[in-house]
């Protein structure tokens, strides 16, 4: 009996030493930030259908490689013109590519945009995602390109009765954009009070804190939204990016890091950027190989990610 114990005792912690699922799926890697083998997993397919190239997509924004990411995702949206999360996809990697083209191709990309997003919209009228990323395309974009204050306005009012929260943010981001810092300041707490405390909606008030320069409320807030249920843990990552960016609390960056890094991950917030990003405040703290080891690990997952290399090899130097 003790024999069949100890036997039952290996199988048992050899099992929790491999994943669930043996050979994980595309979509399952990229949510595990091994964003490599989830490429090579779909381009090993050689009949590659809409769902496919959308992951590409999706892979390729998550990289930084704006021309791929949009190849990807006209090529999803090709093959099934009628999915609205396709074309949301296919529009933000057009957004990320005119953020990064001279003028007059950014001009060209950014009705591109807004015609994607708004097919979004079209076909998923009830897309908390499409409507929030139009109601920001209309917000940012000047008039020629089709943006306008009343249109963003007009998408917050579509998202009252879909996502109150939701609503409250983009009514927080037209005032803030505007000026009105005092009613936007309002808004974003309505919308911690309308979403029950999320993690999100406080890291949104610490994001309107830090562009206006007030570092301690900014803080706080952080603090808040790492305290809150964390059915959002992208927010760990990102709340720590902000802290790093404004020079502050390093050791709760750090923390922060590592408690998500140490869950699952998810492909809102890539693994291989919150090694990334681990790297970065390690060294800032002077842990100089530490630093490396999590550009190491940022590069084992994401071999092309051009950042962690950059700072390996100024390491190195």
């Amino acid at each position: 009996m003790r024999v069949i114990r100890q036997i039952t005792m290996w199988l048992a912690l050899a099992l929790l030493s491999f994943p669930l699922s043996a050979d994980p799926s595309a979509q399952e890697l990229l949510a595990a930030g091994r964003v490599d083998e989830a490429i090579a997993r779909v381009q090993s397919d050689k009949a590659k259908d809409a769902a496919s190239y959308n992951l590409l997509c999706r892979a390729y924004f998550s990289l930084s490689e704006w021309d791929r990411s949009v190849g990807a995702g006209e090529q999803a949206v090709g093959l099934d013109p009628s999915n609205s999360r396709y074309h949301l996809w296919l529009g933000r990697a057009y957004g990320e590519k005119a953020a990064h083209s001279k003028f007059l191709a950014a001009a060209g990309l950014a009705k591109k945009v807004r015609a994607e997003f708004e097919t979004s919209v079209r076909l998923s009228p009830d897309s908390v995602d499409a409507r929030t990323d139009l109601a920001e395309f209309y917000l940012e974009a000047p008039a020629i390109v089709g943006g306008g204050r009343d249109k963003a306005e007009a998408e917050a009012r579509s998202l009252e009765e879909l996502d109150p929260a939701k609503a409250l943010w983009v009514q927080a981001r037209i005032a803030q954009k505007h000026q009105d810092l005092a009613t936007a300041e309002k808004d974003y707490r309505a919308a911690i009070a309308a979403s029950h405390g999320s993690a999100n909606a406080w890291l949104n008030l610490a994001l309107f804190y830090h562009h206006a320069g007030r570092l301690d409320e900014m803080q706080d807030a952080i603090n808040h939204a790492a305290a809150a249920a964390m059915n959002q843990p992208a927010v760990l990552m990102e709340g720590a990016e902000v802290l790093i960016r404004a020079g502050r609390d390093f050791p709760a960056a750090v923390r922060m890091l590592r408690r998500y890094l140490s869950n699952s991950t998810v492909e809102e917030a890539p693994a291989f950027k919150a090694h990334y990003l681990l790297g970065t405040v390690l060294e800032k703290q002077g842990d100089t190989q530490g630093a490396a080891n999590e550009y190491r690990a940022s590069l084992a997952l994401a071999s092309g990610f051009s950042r962690a290399q950059e700072a390996l090899d100024r390491l190195n130097r």
